[in-house]
């Protein structure tokens, strides 16, 4: 039977999780995850928990935060004069909103904090800081 290795092209559907049982993604209902193992396309715990595997092949990964989307860093997060955005700008703790960099791409924010003077954006993925498990199922090996 075949095995995962590097560079293998590879299909998997997927349920990621939290350590309290909540999904936050599933590859159900859809076409299975398709990438290149090694490539660097999906975070590093799931890319290396790959090779060996094969077709139809369950396994659960648990990952550690810095094997997925890293630990919450703080400089990631910038508080911002509240009379800087402008009124149609909603600031409800959650929302997503996009800023431009200086060299104009767009980084995703989320609101994290708001008071009367300042508004605090995080630009953390969603998922940092988080230890996080995915049970997989091979699907295809190419």
């Amino acid at each position: 039977m075949t095995e995962i290795k590097q560079g293998d092209t590879v299909r998997i559907h997927y349920k990621g999780t939290l350590l309290d049982g909540n999904v936050f993604d599933s590859s159900e209902g859809r076409d299975p995850l398709e990438f290149e193992v090694g490539s660097g396309h999906i975070i590093p715990g799931l890319d290396t928990a790959m090779p060996g595997l094969t077709v139809g092949e369950k396994k659960r990964v648990e990952i550690a935060c810095v094997d997925a989307y890293g630990p919450i860093n703080p400089a990631m997060r910038q508080q911002i004069p509240r009379e800087g955005i402008p009124d149609d700008i909603p600031l409800d703790l959650g929302t997503q909103l996009q800023m431009q960099t200086p060299d104009g791409q767009a980084l995703p924010v989320t609101v994290v904090e708001v008071d009367e003077a300042t508004v605090t954006l995080d630009a953390n993925h969603p998922l940092a800081g988080q230890d996080l498990i995915f049970d997989i199922e091979v699907v295809s090996i190419n």
